[in-house]
């Protein structure tokens, strides 16, 4: 797909249409992160996760379980 700015005021933006935005699961209130290597521009988007206790829980017994005795040589 090509695209091209459009004016935006004193800046430019680059418009998506519906379907690209169904298609990516992102509203316009969806953060986008952008990245670049010098040539080439990459937008995707932000995707947060709130983790619940239950999961921080279990990452924790899990971390505990296999880090135990380093934790404990280090506490020494």
């Amino acid at each position: 797909m090509r695209k091209t700015l459009s004016r935006h005021g004193n800046s430019f933006a680059l418009v998506f249409e519906r379907s690209i935005m169904d298609l990516l699961h992102i509203t316009p209130d969806t953060p986008l992160d952008i990245t670049t290597d010098g040539s080439t521009l990459t937008i995707s988007p932000q995707r947060t996760r709130r983790i619940t206790p239950q999961e921080l829980q279990e990452h924790t017994k899990l971390a505990m379980e296999r880090f135990a005795p380093t934790l404990k040589k280090l506490a020494r």
